[in-house]
């Protein structure tokens, strides 16, 4: 089964042609004039959520590496701005456009590699190495083998990978509950009450009241650092190296289709909609381009992000849901415009009740992900593969787990499973 095939099963909302490279959508006009009808406690909840989320945990990864590395505060907050500015503006785009819930942000995993190679060379030896992993990444959208790839990919395999690859986000919840319980058991009480009493509102708005009075009740908040100060960004110089180009451009552009993009495009695929692969793509080429002039190590798709605005925490209406992308993305500009300020307060939550909040919005997401993964009796011990290395948290050449989960279980399908192809190809 293609993924067009299981797209056509599933009845996905049909608001993407696919025609031309960069493929078509409804457009901005119809996706502004129906956007406040579709402005609710869901479309916000879930796009507040997928703030905290992203706004916590990663952010604190390029803020305590900077300073690890010898980074000034100006560069850091640079740096934080160039990847939030433009992730947020890159949920504008494509959330106003396709009417889609997707949402921009940057490569987690791409910020851990940048932090551990911030010692080998100059920042703007680093730099030169995002501008080059962003023309990568265009130049491989402008070819259209983004889209050709996904759609001969078998679409259990793919399932199976996003449910690897988001598992991570469930056990999360679990080891947030042993860390602190009083904080991520309230969170969980308000996810239970409000799904089973109070249907039209999102459990994780539940979560999220419940787990912050009780964060707050029991002193779990860390006190704000005084003397914040708000500072402007800064351009920064590229130097090229080949050196740097090497080691982290090249993994960083891979990081980002194989990683991101392809969760995000996952997901997306879960949820019935149907995704624009080749403009995902260029458009995260164009962000990994424009976040370095500020320092930032890349702006793309956001799988993690993508997955809580595209799940049911954001309402029964799929087609309204893109409306916590644009929510989600003002959120993002104004964390990456007040930067200077919003990385201290970012470390007053209890990092616990953020994992907790994003593990409960999977629920959803990995639910279908396991479904779709299994219920077709077709490319099964390859999706049982691409399950296990997607969990597994496998890198080799600095590329995650979700890229060699996409190849290794096509790879064993191939081998083991080869009348699966066929039979495939003849449906």
């Amino acid at each position: 089964m293609t993924i067009h095939e299981q797209e056509r099963d599933q009845e996905p909302t049909p608001t993407v042609v696919e025609r031309t490279l960069v493929e078509g959508g409804p457009g901005f006009a119809s996706g502004l004039r129906d956007l406040p009808k579709h402005l609710n406690i869901s479309t916000i909840g879930a796009a507040f959520v997928a703030a905290i989320f992203g706004c916590t945990g990663p952010a604190l990864i390029v803020i305590n590496g900077g300073q690890a590395n010898g980074l000034t505060d100006v560069q850091i907050s640079s740096w934080i701005f160039g990847i939030y500015v433009f992730g947020g503006l890159i949920s504008f785009v494509m959330a106003l456009y396709y009417k889609l819930p997707i949402v921009g942000a940057y490569s987690i995993p791409g910020a851990v590699l940048v932090v551990a190679a911030l010692a080998d060379y100059t920042f703007g030896e680093m730099v030169g190495a995002f501008i080059a992993a962003g023309v990568i990444v265009l130049v491989i959208g402008l070819t259209g083998l983004v889209r050709k790839v996904a759609t001969w990919l078998p679409f259990p395999i793919v399932m199976a990978m996003i449910a690897g690859a988001l598992i991570r986000f469930g056990t999360g919840v679990v080891d947030a509950a042993q860390a602190l319980p009083v904080v991520v058991g309230s969170a969980i009480v308000g996810y239970l009450l409000l799904s089973r009493f109070i249907k039209k509102v999102p459990g994780v708005v539940g979560a999220l009241v419940f787990g912050a009075v009780a964060a707050a009740i029991t002193g779990s908040f860390t006190p704000l650092p005084g003397g914040l100060v708000l500072t402007a960004p800064e351009l920064v110089m590229p130097s090229f190296s080949l050196g740097a180009i090497l080691a982290v451009g090249v993994p960083l552009a891979l990081l980002v289709i194989g990683a991101e993009n392809a969760q995000a495009m996952g997901v997306l695929m879960v949820e019935r909609y149907r995704p624009p692969f080749n403009s995902m793509t260029i458009i995260s080429g164009v962000g990994g381009i424009l976040a370095p002039l500020f320092g930032g190590h890349n702006a793309n798709i956001a799988g993690p992000m993508t997955a809580i605005c595209s799940s049911e925490q954001a309402g029964e209406d799929k087609d309204g849901r893109y409306a916590a992308a644009v929510v989600n993305g003002i959120l993002f500009v104004l964390f990456g415009v007040l930067a200077s300020v919003a990385v201290g307060a970012v470390s007053t939550l209890p990092p616990e009740l953020t994992a907790a909040l994003a593990g409960l919005a999977m629920i959803g997401v990995l639910l279908q992900a396991f479904q779709s993964s299994f219920r077709d009796k077709r490319f099964q011990i390859g999706a049982l593969v691409a399950l296990v290395v997607a969990m597994s948290g496998l890198t080799l050449f600095h590329i995650s787990a979700p890229f060699w989960s996409l190849v290794i279980g096509v790879v064993t399908s191939l081998v083991l499973e080869p009348k699966d192809f066929v039979r495939r190809d003849d449906s």
